[in-house]
């Protein structure tokens, strides 16, 4: 009966310590964000806004690929522009984490960068795709596009948005132009 008494004591000392070792010190450590599933194009994602205030629903539906837009050539040789909706279904404005978090491109590699990531990037707002700004009026929607600057082999990346709670949401982005709108959004860069 001592030993039984004694292996447990022991086994639990053990299990507190490895508890104390994992946690202990990462009290500073930022804590990434839950595993979703991966979307793809035409499917919506609710996310909260800016202070985790409000809700809205963020919709990529096309990519192009161009490598020169009315905002000049890429510094990296591709613009890859993203064309998205964000809907506000409350009885409140929200405003979306577009400019507070927002927007990523993940390639295939893993590199990844932030929205309007160069100058040409950073200025794309191409007429009928671009609504304004990040504040969603209640039971309304803007239509706007996120552009970055990227080389030929990280097309077919992967779009990460980061809401106002700092969660992550991910879509598959196809390594073609795609989506309904993509002849109108690529008249729309020249």
């Amino acid at each position: 009966m001592r030993h039984t008494s004694t292996a447990t004591t022991l086994i639990t000392v053990w299990c507190l310590g490895l508890l104390t070792a994992c946690t202990d010190g990462n009290d500073q450590a930022k804590p990434e964000p839950t595993p979703r599933t991966v979307l793809s194009l035409r499917q919506g994602a609710d996310t909260v806004g800016v202070g985790g205030k409000g809700a809205v629903r963020i919709t990529p539906d096309t990519v192009v690929y161009v490598n020169k837009a009315s905002t000049g050539t890429p510094e990296h040789g591709l613009y890859a522009v993203v064309a998205f909706s964000a809907e506000n279904r409350t009885d409140t404005k929200v405003t979306a984490a577009t400019s507070k978090g927002g927007f990523r491109w993940q390639a295939p590699n893993g590199h990844t960068v932030k929205a309007g990531n160069s100058k040409g990037a950073a200025r794309i707002a191409p007429i009928g795709f671009h609504d304004g700004g990040p504040t969603v009026q209640p039971h309304t929607f803007r239509r706007n596009t996120v552009a970055f600057d990227i080389t030929n082999s990280e097309k077919g990346g992967t779009l990460v948005y980061v809401d106002g709670h700092g969660d992550a949401f991910r879509w598959k982005i196809p390594a073609a132009s795609s989506g309904d709108a993509a002849s109108a959004l690529k008249s729309a860069l020249t």
